[in-house]
């Protein structure tokens, strides 16, 4: 199955939802819940004040959660992911989809989230933009958050040019505005193809059908001829106006808030839901927004870190970088000039890195303890540190220069010298210790 419900199904099955049926607002209420429960279970509303539908968050809080939804255990993440990119292939078009149950005008129906006390709104999180490539004619689809503004008007953030943002830029240069459609509440690894920055004219739905085994069905659109993922739980279509934006600013995923920024704003011409629609939120700066934009580039990483240097084991984007700016990579280490070759394409396979550091195969690099620890015991400042100044980097570091999008990078050597003794930085092990059992002598 390749709906959200189906995949609600299977987390209730290894019993990772929790569901809320008193009433709950949308006004910090449910961000408030969420919070609490990140890193754990996911959790479905069920009794929302001023709204009829339900809701659900925290969906792929973790890599158990994000493993399920694309079909596989947790050390089969990138291998998935990576094989849908190689192997992505087109849906089947259906004539009629399950949103199509029910039509309405009114955007503030659904239950949009207001997360933290100093943004500018409500916003919804979880929605993709499915818009029409200008030079190959295909579809791209990409996350983007959206602020009402009225029941048929939202604030869309764009990042400049990235393909949304070209395809805008496109239509804007020849005096039209950009039909597009706007999902919420899909399979996640929909989602997890949509937050995939995949090649310029590629289209993201064809790896969201591998990764859902080729069970994904589309269905075209009426006013804008676009098509959406058959099962979505709320569709919306209109256009990107070319002449109008409405300030804005947010939580990242970095959990501080960007700048005021004057975005393009959509204007509502149909909005589909089905029975009982389920809309997901997404909690800014939360597990669930970390791994839905981070594990694609993880996965990315492993493929092209693993191609081009076959001493490569594995690349983790760590938690305290936001699975984001900072990322560790487990090498077989040849030569002493390995961690430089390896520092130089990770930070050219990701430019929004801030630190790369590279480890040897005894270290864990989801360990940051453990990666800790090489630093202090493999790593000399003088001879082990690589620094870029004012290189391109990611425009939601706040420490970074934002005007020309530029930031220092560090790259750290944490691996053993090869010159030095072998024996001097192996890891003491103690025989039988894992045949111990505590509760025989402390029973």
């Amino acid at each position: 199955m390749s709906d959200l419900r189906a995949y609600i199904d299977q987390v209730k099955k290894i019993k990772e939802l929790q569901t809320v049926r008193s009433k709950v607002s949308t006004k910090y209420e449910i961000a408030g819940i969420t919070a609490k429960v990140d890193g754990s279970d996911a959790v479905l509303f069920e009794n929302i004040r001023k709204s009829n539908f339900r809701l659900v968050s925290n969906l792929v809080g973790t890599r158990k959660r994000f493993a399920l939804a694309v079909g596989g255990q947790e050390n089969e993440i990138h291998s998935k992911v990576i094989s849908a990119i190689k192997r992505a292939k087109k849906p089947k078009v259906v004539p009629s989809g399950k949103f199509m149950e029910n039509q309405s005008k009114n955007l503030l129906s659904m239950p949009i989230v207001t997360h933290f006390e100093k943004e500018s709104g409500p916003f919804i999180t979880s929605s993709i933009v499915h818009a029409t490539n200008p030079d190959t004619g295909r579809q791209n689809s990409s996350f983007h958050r959206l602020m009402p503004i009225d029941k048929t008007h939202l604030s869309v953030r764009m990042v400049e040019d990235r393909h949304l943002h070209r395809s805008f830029m496109d239509a804007k240069a020849h005096g039209e505005d950009l039909g597009v459609a706007i999902t919420v509440g899909v399979h996640p690894a929909v989602s997890i193809a949509g937050a995939y920055q995949a090649e310029w004219g590629k289209d993201e739905m064809d790896i969201a059908n591998s990764l859902l085994g080729g069970e994904l069905s589309l269905t075209k659109l009426p006013y804008s001829g676009l098509n959406v993922p058959s099962g979505t739980e709320i569709v919306l279509e209109g256009k990107v106006l070319q002449d109008k934006t409405h300030p804005e600013w947010m939580v990242e995923m970095l959990q501080t808030y960007d700048h005021k920024r004057d975005q393009p704003v959509f204007e509502l011409e149909n909005m589909f839901h089905r029975n009982r629609p389920i809309f997901h939120d997404v909690l800014s700066g939360f597990s669930e927004h970390r791994l839905l934009m981070g594990m694609p580039i993880e996965s990315k990483l492993n493929g092209d870190l693993k191609r081009a240097f076959s001493q490569t084991k594995r690349v983790s984007m760590t938690n305290g970088g936001c699975n984001w700016l900072h990322a560790v990579v487990q090498i077989k280490k040849k030569s002493e000039s390995d961690p430089r070759k390896v520092i130089k394409k990770t930070f050219e396979s990701h430019r929004s890195l801030k630190q790369v550091t590279v480890v040897d195969e005894d270290i864990d690099p989801d360990n940051a303890e453990a990666v800790e620890y090489a630093m202090a015991t493999r790593f000399q400042a003088d001879k082990d540190l690589v620094i870029l100044s004012k290189v391109r980097g990611s425009s939601l570091d706040p420490s970074s220069d934002q005007k020309k999008l530029q930031t220092a990078k560090m790259g750290i050597d944490a691996t053993c010298p090869l010159s030095k003794r072998a024996e001097g930085f192996e890891l003491a092990k103690i025989p039988t210790i894992d045949k111990i059992d505590l509760k025989k002598y402390f029973g």
